[in-house]
């Protein structure tokens, strides 16, 4: 039922705009620095869920206003652009092969020395990660920052500041809901928040848990019926 209704309103593409900081205020304004004036280094650890992927590609979304920028998946690199980015946002830097932590460790050269700006992130501080010696005391070398996961208070927070944004005021009873019936982490969240608000404009009824129940009840005899 989450991806059926989650196909009417794919998650909203993450900027730095969009990101609901609670305890990571710092990280935001570090990365809002780093394509300003700021320390062009950045790096920020923390657990899945802490919002890196988001506000690493926010980075790179934003960089790209001004300047040559990228996001590179450590998992899934792709080096084709590296050399031409005069920013770049780094993720999941542990899982980089061998190959890839050179790419990276001249990649951070380049930026520092051409006064570009790089974004990494990481489970753990550099100290911590598995990296070649050299590539962690370049991580290490700006800003380092821990991310703090939302509390299921500041993840209600958020979805009642997007609904808010829209003249909606959420039940407590309907975001219970959301945070307790589908995956937590504030992409799906808002997604299926966004759903459901089309769904009630289709409707010309209130949001409220009955209607969402009420959505995927429908989504649920749609896919029956295939």
């Amino acid at each position: 039922m989450q991806q059926l209704l989650l196909e009417l309103a794919p998650p909203p593409p993450p900027t730095l705009e969009n990101f609901f900081p609670g305890r990571n205020g710092a990280a935001l304004k570090a990365l809002r620095g780093a394509l300003d004036h700021g320390e062009r280094f950045v790096f920020l650890w923390g657990p899945r869920g802490s919002g890196k992927t988001h506000l690493l590609r926010g980075f790179a979304e934003g960089a790209k206003a001004k300047r040559v920028a990228g996001y590179i998946a450590g998992a899934n690199p792709d080096w084709a652009r590296a050399g031409k980015l005069e920013a770049a946002a780094v993720d999941e830097v542990a899982r980089l092969d061998e190959s890839g932590q050179i790419a990276v460790f001249d990649l951070c050269n380049r930026l520092r020395a051409s006064g570009g700006a790089l974004a990494a992130g990481g489970e753990a501080p550099p100290a911590q990660l598995a990296l070649r010696p050299d590539l962690r005391s370049r991580l290490a070398s700006g800003i380092v920052l821990q991310l703090h996961p939302l509390s299921d208070e500041e993840k209600a927070a958020a979805l009642r500041e997007r609904a808010s944004g829209r003249g909606i005021a959420l039940e407590e009873e309907l975001i219970r809901y959301l945070l307790t019936h589908f995956e937590r982490d504030m992409g799906t969240q808002i997604a299926v928040l966004d759903a459901l608000d089309r769904y009630s404009l289709q409707k010309k009824r209130p949001i409220t848990l009955p209607l969402l129940k009420e959505a995927l009840r429908s989504l649920d005899g749609e896919e029956a019926s295939r």
